[in-house]
């Protein structure tokens, strides 16, 4: 580990950014805070849910997920570089789709789940591109998939260690096999089999990640399980939904860039050290 005087090589505007992304990656989730404000019984509701539909929205997620990645990996456009990412756009989209999807209810939901999932991955991967990440290598692919595991982290949700160099850490293994496996095979062969077990590491990565992405997707569904009712819910909540994974994959990528220009052990130690001084406080 590298000396706390080490921070000094980083000039004070990049420090602003890793403060602001620190604070947006490990506090409360936007989502979650946004939901408490308005009162929405969320917290009750998943305890209420059966264990079956808990499984079939897990079923679905994974499904979303692999929908998404493959989607976008066919028709993302390769001549858009470092341009401002189109947020409001994805936003609107998304927010059509909830308020679809909402108004039939859990009827509505799996169909509104795979779309609004498909456009903020591809939110995700804007975010990414205006970054200056290489959306087409493997290694950022995956990066833009990894967003989904962020969730942010309070005193009051302890449950999962959900700090972001944590989670990193966590898939760490996962998604080195999964690189490799596409770096083997080719994306072509991935377009192909990603929806199946053939493709086992990436099956690995997208189950993992969608373990930690049920629990948000979890209050969304009982947020729209209202026919009509659930309309509005459900714009309100895909807005609130991919405003959260923006500011997550802004914060991330911002980060990730910050690693290319200095070194991943110094931003990291930077964060950390940060962090630290924040719960402290």
């Amino acid at each position: 580990m590298t000396q706390l005087t080490n921070t000094e090589k980083i000039s004070l505007e990049d420090l602003a950014l890793i403060k602001k992304s620190r604070k947006n990656l490990d506090e409360i989730s936007f989502l979650m805070r946004a939901l408490n404000t308005i009162g929405t019984p969320i917290d009750s509701g998943l305890e209420l849910l059966p264990e079956t539909v808990q499984h079939k929205i897990n079923d679905r997620i994974q499904k979303a997920l692999q929908l998404a990645v493959k989607a976008n990996l066919k028709t993302f456009n390769k001549e858009k570089t470092n341009r401002t990412s189109s947020n409001i756009t994805y936003k609107l989209i998304t927010g059509l789709s909830g308020a679809t999807g909402g108004f039939f209810g859990v009827a509505g939901f799996s169909a509104d789940l795979i779309l609004s999932t498909k456009f903020m991955m591809r939110s995700i991967m804007d975010i990414a591109r205006s970054q200056g990440e290489n959306i087409h290598e493997i290694e950022a692919q995956l990066a833009c998939l990894q967003v989904f595991a962020l969730g942010g982290s309070s005193e009051d949700d302890d449950e999962l260690d959900t700090s972001y160099y944590a989670t990193r850490a966590a898939l760490h293994t996962t998604m080195n096999q999964a690189s490799s496996y596409i770096a083997e095979n080719g994306t072509k062969k991935i377009i192909e089999t990603i929806t199946s077990q053939t493709a086992a590491p990436i099956a690995k990565l997208i189950n993992q990640i969608a373990a930690r992405f049920s629990v948000q997707v979890g209050e969304k569904f009982v947020a729209q399980a209202i026919p009509v009712i659930g309309a509005a819910a459900g714009a309100s909540i895909n807005v609130l939904f991919i405003s959260h994974f923006q500011k997550m994959a802004t914060a991330h990528f911002t980060l990730r860039r910050l690693e290319r220009k200095y070194s991943k052990e110094l931003i990291e130690e930077t964060y950390t050290h940060l962090r630290l001084n924040s719960n402290g406080n």
